[in-house]
């Protein structure tokens, strides 16, 4: 059985940063200084924004190509950073005031 987009995007992440892919519950991914939910659909993201909002550390929601303008117009004004699925920072994760 093949990985779903989700599985092949949070493992490459996970590996790029030196952290496990939590496969089970919670955020996927979860290093010393950020949190990355990934996210493959459209309404997938607004599941994300909800598991990485309480966070302390710097929040991304990570996705596909197809995905970067709905995660851009979903985070708007929330200090939640948006990565595409090889890691690139597309919009900085800063705190909403």
């Amino acid at each position: 059985m093949s990985k779903s987009k989700h599985d092949q995007i949070a493992e490459a992440l996970a590996k790029k940063f030196g952290v496990e892919y939590k496969r089970e519950k919670g955020i996927d991914i979860v290093t010393s200084e950020r949190v990355v939910e990934v996210e493959t659909t459209k309404s997938g993201i607004y599941q994300g924004i909800n598991q990485v909002v309480r966070s302390q550390k710097a929040r991304y929601i990570a996705t596909n190509d197809r995905n970067i303008q709905n995660a851009l117009d979903a985070t708007k004004s929330t200090g939640i950073g948006i990565m595409n699925e090889k890691g690139n920072i597309i919009k900085r994760a800063g705190r909403k005031r």
